[in-house]
């Protein structure tokens, strides 16, 4: 492989696809990972990439022998790995008060985000500091909840908070392998997940207000960014939001 290799999680929708796509059209091998095949391919269809450059691997993040599958056959097709995009993510159901939230949907958001996270980064260590050269790049997605939450949103706010946690033990645990780390914290990026603030969102003063967006291939282009940094630098939290959002002052 003379290219570089990505993997990316969630690469079936939102900001994971849109990355997906920035770092096919920039030249890299892509592993497009996610749970669900079809938009995976789509993604792959929608970039017109060929079969040589990418990978489809269907995977659930939050269990091991899935995400242990998914990096054997990313070391199989491609022989090493240069960046992982660690970027798929739930919410538990919108609305729901703290204190009716049940212990199913709580371990739903900490075994895609947290444990999911955790898994992806322990196997990228594995590949990378055994391959030659040695070393490679992770990113993780945080986002602005891993700052401040939203109301209702424990589970999620929660995980972006420990995604913080663990993105600076992964850079300096790396460090000795040549591994860097990095975070991007996202704001209000324009994707289905997004597409319920046109009708407005709940804010923390019980009012209902229409949040600005961005476009997603900032975003993915923020991400790029990070991935083309020489190994002896590294970006260790990166914030990039919509310019109106209410998350700087009162909003």
């Amino acid at each position: 492989m003379n290219s570089k290799v990505a993997l990316v999680t969630g690469a079936g929708s939102g900001i994971g696809k849109h990355t997906a796509l920035a770092f096919l059209h920039a030249g890299y091998a892509v592993v497009l990972a996610g749970r669900r095949e079809d938009p995976l391919n789509a993604t792959v269809q929608d970039a017109g990439a060929s079969d040589a450059q990418t990978l489809v691997v269907p995977t659930d993040v939050g269990d091991p022998a899935s995400v242990e599958h998914l990096f054997a056959q990313a070391k199989e097709k491609f022989g090493r790995l240069d960046v992982l995009f660690n970027n798929a993510g739930i919410g538990a159901p919108r609305a729901t008060n703290l204190e009716d939230l049940t212990y199913a949907q709580w371990q739903a958001v900490v075994n895609t985000n947290l444990t999911g996270v955790f898994l992806c980064i322990r196997e990228a260590f594995k590949l990378m500091k055994a391959q030659r050269p040695m070393g490679g790049r992770i990113i993780n997605n945080g986002s602005i909840s891993a700052h401040v939450p939203r109301p209702n949103s424990a589970p999620y706010t929660a995980t972006k908070h420990a995604v913080t946690g663990l993105t600076k033990s992964a850079s300096l645990d790396g460090r000795k392998y040549d591994i860097a780390c990095g975070q991007i914290d996202i704001g209000n990026a324009t994707t289905d997940m997004t597409e319920r603030m046109q009708n407005g969102v709940l804010q923390a003063n019980g009012s209902i207000v229409v949040e600005p967006t961005m476009a997603v291939k900032g975003v993915a282009q923020a991400v790029l960014y990070m991935a083309s940094l020489p190994l002896d630098a590294n970006i260790p939290f990166l914030t990039i939001t919509a310019t109106k959002m209410p998350y700087i002052g009162r909003g």
